[in-house]
C-alpha cells in the first residue's frame, strides 16, 4: 500500500514544481534589459556573478530584481523585492552581489 499513497504525493509535487516553473517570468535578455530599465527604472547594481546572476535595481522607487542570464540569449527573473538598501551598508550589498 506505501507504493500507492506516495504516487499521489509524487504527482502533487511534480504538480506544484511545474506551477512554480510556468509562473517564472523569462524574456531574451534585451527584452528584459529594457523592461527593468522602462517600467521600473532599475540598473545593474554590479556585474554579474559567475553563476550569471545579476542584481538591478531602482534608488527612484526601491524596488530590485535578480537576473539569471543563459547562453541562449534569455533571461529569468530569480527574485524581486522592494525596499532596496533599506538598512545594508555597502559591504552588505557587494556580498550579496558576489
Amino acid at each position: 500500500m506505501k507504493p500507492l499513497i506516495a504516487l499521489p504525493v509524487a504527482i502533487a509535487a511534480l504538480m506544484t514544481a511545474q506551477t512554480a516553473f510556468a509562473d517564472q517570468v523569462c524574456m531574451s535578455t534585451d527584452e528584459m534589459h529594457a523592461a527593468l530599465t522602462d517600467w521600473y527604472a532599475e540598473t545593474p547594481v554590479a556585474e554579474p556573478s559567475s553563476t550569471n546572476e545579476q542584481i538591478w535595481a531602482s534608488t527612484k522607487n526601491g524596488t530590485w530584481t535578480m537576473v539569471k542570464t543563459f547562453s541562449d540569449g534569455h533571461a529569468c527573473v530569480v527574485a524581486q523585492g522592494d525596499d532596496w538598501m533599506q538598512g545594508l551598508s555597502d559591504e552588505r550589498v557587494a556580498a550579496l552581489v558576489d
